[in-house]
């Protein structure tokens, strides 16, 4: 005879996104409160209303779940930047993007160690990888405008690199005793090292030509595809 007891059916899309989404901000709220050592399973579980295999069942483990924390701090802190092309002096854009992101570390020492502390490449946050893209594009800019010094993945390298290295710094010691000068000498000597003064006539020497033309070669419609490929070659090789 059948059994009277049909199976329970599987929470649908909608609620299983919800539970996720409550146990990420649980999860997030436990490692501002109380660092990653905080942001246990059983913890998580409970702050979250729910029981330790449903984070198991939507994040595989504790690694997962931390991942989906630093994606939703990351995401949820660019999403305003993402909605909108940004305007103005790219080189003053170079320095704001700096101060925020800056900013952003010390406001969250948890999430930011946590993004940036345990470099991990082959589980690389898409959030950080467009918000890295977003940098990058801004550097674009100011390759187009004629005043990079550098090549366009040596400068974004090079912004990236120093900029979280000052965090990481600031953040290794007491909040009082924090150097408050060292993110602004270390803009200001990045971005003078990478960019030109704005008010030379312009690009300053074979390098900075040949990023800022560069940065230019897909409106070159009057060179052919396989031009513009040579000629690409040719300018990283100088840019290096």
């Amino acid at each position: 005879m059948a059994s009277s007891t049909a199976p329970s059916p599987a929470p649908d899309d909608g609620a299983t996104a919800a539970v996720s989404t409550r146990i990420v901000r649980a999860a997030a709220r436990l490692l501002a409160e109380g660092g990653r050592e905080a942001v246990s399973t059983r913890a998580v579980a409970a702050a979250a209303g729910t029981k330790p295999p449903a984070i198991y069942r939507l994040f595989g483990d504790k690694d997962g779940l931390l991942d989906a924390v630093a994606e939703h701090g990351f995401a949820t802190y660019y999403a305003d930047k993402a909605a909108r092309r940004p305007e103005g002096d790219p080189v003053e854009r170079l320095r704001a993007g700096w101060d925020r992101h800056v900013r952003f570390g010390l406001d969250n020492p948890a999430l930011f160690a946590l993004m940036y502390g345990d470099p991990r490449p082959a589980h690389t946050s898409p959030a950080a990888v467009a918000a890295l893209g977003m940098m990058r594009a801004t550097v674009h800019d100011v390759a187009a405008a004629g005043r990079l010094a550098v090549s366009e993945d040596l400068a974004g390298g090079i912004l990236h690199s120093v900029a979280t290295g000052t965090v990481l710094t600031l953040l290794d010691r007491p909040e009082d005793e924090r150097d408050t000068g060292l993110s602004a000498t270390n803009r200001e000597m990045v971005i003078g090292r990478i960019t030109t003064d704005e008010h030379a006539p312009g690009p300053a020497g074979p390098v900075a030509a040949a990023t800022t033309l560069h940065a230019h070669l897909d409106a070159l419609t009057a060179l052919s595809d396989g031009e513009r490929h040579v000629l690409r070659e040719w300018l990283e090789r100088v840019a290096r």
